[in-house]
């Protein structure tokens, strides 16, 4: 079996990624997407980053391409993205996905929503529907 840490630490080796403190400076610039992939629940909960696009990571794949009936433009702005969860695992092996489909300047946050908190970032209440 191959375990969950081991497909983390794969997909960390391939693509780009910075703890929450590193990435607050990307923040509210044009050219960048914040994408959060957690459950609608813990948005709910906890709020989000203010601006972020929600991407719930069951639909990832079908939203990023776009010859599937549900892309959404979004992923075809041509911007960069930065992926964020909880605490870096969903992001990690969906950014590694999303740059295997293609997608261009793909990151992710590697101590997620929890670092981006403790970093002192943003946290707003409701999520931007796609």
């Amino acid at each position: 079996m191959k375990h969950i840490k081991d497909m983390v630490a794969e997909a960390n080796a391939v693509v780009s990624h910075a703890p929450a403190a590193e990435m607050l400076d990307r923040h509210g610039t044009d050219d960048v997407i914040f994408v959060d992939l957690r459950d609608p629940r813990e948005l709910e909960r906890d709020g989000m980053i203010p601006g972020a696009f929600h991407c719930p990571r069951g639909m990832l794949e079908f939203w990023i391409d776009p010859e599937s009936p549900y892309a959404k433009p979004q992923f075809q702005s041509g911007k960069r993205f930065v992926f964020y969860c909880a605490s870096g695992w969903r992001s990690a092996l969906s950014a590694r996905t999303a740059q295997d489909m293609g997608l261009e300047g793909v990151s992710h946050i590697s101590d997620g929503f929890k670092g981006w908190q403790a970093a002192g970032g943003p946290v707003g209440e409701k999520p931007t529907k796609g």
